[in-house]
């Protein structure tokens, strides 16, 4: 006996997510075949075989469950007289073996088929029944870390690339599903976009059919939100909420502008009181700018508090001057009246009265020069 055949095939262990490599028969050069015993199965049992250098070659062959080999190992001293006794009989420690006819080996051979069919439908319904329970569209949307799509988004474009990204990280590659969520991320605005996709292609269309159709009905070809973004300023608030604003706003429009470009369109938009305190030289990231914008915000709230003081300052002059009565008004005894002397009417006509009067008098005077100057006899 110059050789053996052995049939190795890979089971689940005692762990049902192991899996074993183990020797389910055996079979001499004269294609007699021999049972193995199950209890003596795993190949861990049997030192003799993986000694060999065939037994590498099926261990790095065999990586799924239930594939199976079939090979010839050289029937070497240690391997004869650990599956032989000394008569010629097939053992293994001690267990006679179990010599099968053809007639049985076919009926064996059908139930391990049959059996081996069924295990195996059975778990791709299982995996199957496992992906459709864990594609549930409500959890889905709560791991998604994204905005919704409305009108009012920069660039489709960008807001696109963040999408599929997401799909990708939690493994939606499928394209009814990538459809289907996508409903989840569009405004009410959106909605009859998607409706009518779903008329004109129904959802088992390709996705890339819907992604070209929805970046060419939302793309924004104009200059408005790229105008938006470069002239946006600090109003009131916090400093850092616009400068946290403004740098979205801008890779809204343009994922690749350079660091010094966006670092320098953020400090354009403070105001020139606060930007005039940054050194332009100690930013490199726009987190280097975010941390000493929060060291500024006390300017900010410096300045605000001395424009209410002087507002309220104002306010107080202005409440008690209006409390003091016109004296122009008592003068003419037009009762007690309160406004601004500057406005009184009384006091317009008394000017209006004294300017006429003036006038009256030096048109008076010079007619009566003319009139004497003038030749009685004439």
């Amino acid at each position: 006996m110059d050789k053996l055949k052995f049939e190795f095939i890979v089971k689940p262990g005692e762990d049902p997510k192991t899996n074993v490599i183990c020797i389910t028969s055996i079979t001499d050069t004269e294609k007699n075949v021999f049972l193995m015993p199950e209890k003596l199965q795993p190949v861990k049992l049997h030192d003799a075989v993986i000694k060999t250098q065939t037994f590498q070659k099926v261990k790095a062959t065999l990586q799924r469950r239930h594939e199976k080999r079939q090979v010839w190992i050289s029937a070497t001293a240690e391997l004869r007289d650990t599956y032989m006794d000394q008569d010629g009989n097939m053992q293994f420690q001690g267990y006679l073996l179990e010599e099968i006819t053809s007639k049985t080996q076919q009926q064996i051979f059908t139930n391990e088929t049959s059996t081996e069919t069924l295990t195996r439908i059975l778990e791709n319904f299982a995996e199957l029944k496992k992906e459709s329970k864990q594609f549930n569209l409500k959890q889905i949307s709560e791991m998604f870390v994204i905005e919704k799509f409305t009108k009012k988004t920069s660039s489709v474009t960008q807001w696109m690339i963040i999408f599929e990204a997401e799909c990708t990280r939690i493994g939606i590659d499928v394209d009814i599903q990538k459809i289907q969520v996508l409903r989840l991320f569009l405004d009410d605005s959106c909605q009859d976009w998607y409706n009518s996709m779903l008329i004109k292609y129904t959802i088992n269309s390709e996705w890339g059919i819907w992604k070209k159709s929805f970046c060419e009905t939302y793309v924004n070809k104009g200059w408005t939100p790229i105008r938006y973004a470069i002239l946006f300023k600090y109003r009131q608030g916090s400093l850092l909420e616009y400068a946290l604003k403004k740098e979205r706003l801008l890779l809204e429009v343009n994922k690749l502008i350079d660091r010094p470009t966006l670092i320098d369109l953020i400090v354009t938009g403070l105001p020139n009181f606060i930007a005039d305190e940054i050194d332009r030289n100690k930013l490199r990231e726009t987190e280097d700018l975010f941390s000493i914008i929060r060291g500024l915000e006390h300017l900010m709230n410096k300045r605000t508090v001395e424009k209410k003081g002087i507002d309220s300052d104002y306010k107080i002059k202005e409440k008690n001057f209006r409390a003091r009565p016109c004296k122009i008004c008592e003068k003419e005894k037009k009762g007690i009246r309160y406004h601004s002397e500057s406005v009184c009417w009384f006091k317009n006509r008394d000017n209006d009265c004294s300017k006429k009067e003036s006038i009256r008098n030096v048109n008076n005077s010079e007619l009566e020069i003319s009139l004497n100057e003038i030749d009685p006899k004439n």
